[in-house]
C-alpha cells in the first residue's frame, strides 16, 4: 500500500512539474508574440532624445504625409468640421492679440 501511495505522489509531482513547465512556456511564447513588438516602440518613443530615433520618426512622417497627399481627400466630413472649427476659434484669439 505505501508504495502504491509512493508511485502516485512521484506520478503526482511528475504531472505537476509537467503542468508547471507548460504554462511557463505558454506564457513566455505569448509575451514574446504579443508585447515584445509593442515593448520594443515603446521604448523606442521613450528614447526621442537619441538623434537616431529622431530622424527616424521624421522619415517616418514625411512617408506618412506623402501617402496623404496621394489621396484625394485627406481628411473625413467629421475631421473637416472639427478642424475648421478649430481653426475659426483660434482665429478668434488671435483678433483678440491683436487689439
Amino acid at each position: 500500500m505505501e508504495k502504491n501511495n509512493q508511485n502516485s505522489l512521484k506520478k503526482f509531482f511528475i504531472k505537476v512539474i509537467a503542468i508547471t513547465f507548460a504554462i511557463i512556456i505558454i506564457i513566455n511564447v505569448t509575451y514574446n508574440l504579443i508585447f515584445a513588438d509593442k515593448l520594443e516602440n515603446i521604448n523606442r518613443l521613450l528614447q526621442l532624445n537619441n538623434k537616431e530615433n529622431i530622424e527616424e520618426i521624421k522619415n517616418k512622417i514625411r512617408i506618412e504625409i506623402k501617402k496623404g497627399l496621394e489621396k484625394d481627400q485627406i481628411l473625413n466630413d467629421e475631421d473637416k468640421v472639427l478642424f475648421y472649427s478649430f481653426y475659426k476659434k483660434i482665429k478668434k484669439e488671435f483678433s483678440e492679440v491683436e487689439k
